[in-house]
């Protein structure tokens, strides 16, 4: 399921391969591991089964032919979402068995969305499914999980470009003045202003690079950015990176041995972030996360 280190055969003479540390090794091995279980967690990525957004102030939802919004599984008739301005209700149907925070959902409860400090998760299915609300803007979508997905059910793996500590780079974090945001545009062709603290400057192959950093509430980055292996290697919308907050010196370390895909690469139901045209460098990083190759017959 993970592609294994490259630390060359003992032939001086036949390799060029770089020697790896065996903690550095460890510890991006242990880091591969955990984002491969995080991907196939029963709730993870991968279990995605349905995107559908609220066009209505009110939607019949369930799997059922009869259903206004009808999802992928669940039962035939689940209840009732509707919208009042930006105030999302859920009116669960009469005798379906539904969970709310481990307890039988009765009644008509509000339904948070991913950018409430709450957000609502209503299980179906035994708990092997879930139901969530997502706001891009103005506008909510459903978003349903289930364990049984064929994406997490087929999961073919993760295959990496071998480890390689020069891909383990310092960079110097650049703040940018004042509340300063970058239009940041989604896979679904929205735009969002996300918080740009800073940007990162890095050396490579006699160069400098530069990187815009998003900020995170705990002062730690988010780096969105596309280069030339996208399309070409690597997955073609681009790549993530997630960095510790700058030290006392303003100085960070970026290992692009950890960029990572977006859930868009495993699921065609999930809204990633895009790389800002300042984030698209000219340069093959062959680090990290190649692109994902789905198991033959899926058409997704």
């Amino acid at each position: 399921m993970l592609a294994g280190c490259n630390g060359g055969d003992g032939d001086a003479g036949a390799s060029t391969a770089p020697v790896i540390d065996a903690t550095f090794a460890s510890e991006h091995q242990a880091w591969r591991m955990q984002r491969l279980e995080e991907l196939q967690a029963p709730d993870g990525w991968t279990s995605l089964v349905g995107l559908h957004w609220l066009e209505w102030k009110s939607h019949y939802i369930g799997s059922g032919s009869t259903s206004g919004i009808r999802l992928a599984a669940g039962p035939a008739k689940m209840g009732l979402v509707s919208r009042d301005g930006n105030t999302v209700w859920f009116t669960p149907e009469a005798g379906v068995d539904l969970q709310l925070d481990g307890q039988p959902l009765k009644g008509r409860v509000r339904f948070q969305s991913d950018q409430d400090p709450e957000p609502t998760v209503i299980h179906f299915d035994e708990g092997q499914g879930a139901l969530s609300l997502i706001r891009r803007g103005n506008l909510y979508a459903l978003r349903v999980k289930h364990a049984n997905a064929p994406t997490r059910t087929n999961f073919a793996g993760l295959d990496y470009w071998p480890l390689d500590p020069t891909w383990q780079v310092k960079a110097r974090f650049v703040p940018h003045p004042g509340n300063k945001t970058l239009p940041i545009v989604d896979i679904v062709s929205m735009t969002s202003e996300m918080p740009n603290p800073g940007l990162l400057e890095f050396q490579r192959d006699g160069r400098t690079w530069r990187l815009e950093a998003i900020g995170q509430p705990d002062g730690s980055l988010f780096v969105i950015f596309a280069d030339r292996t996208s399309g070409h290697g690597s997955y073609p919308a681009g790549r993530y990176l997630d960095i510790a907050r700058p030290d006392a010196n303003n100085e960070v370390l970026v290992d692009f041995n950890r960029a990572y895909n977006p859930p868009c690469a495993f699921t065609p139901f999930a809204t990633c972030p895009l790389p800002p045209p300042e984030n698209r460098l000219d340069l093959r990083v062959e680090a990290g996360e190649k692109n994902y190759a789905k198991p033959a017959g899926d058409q997704s």
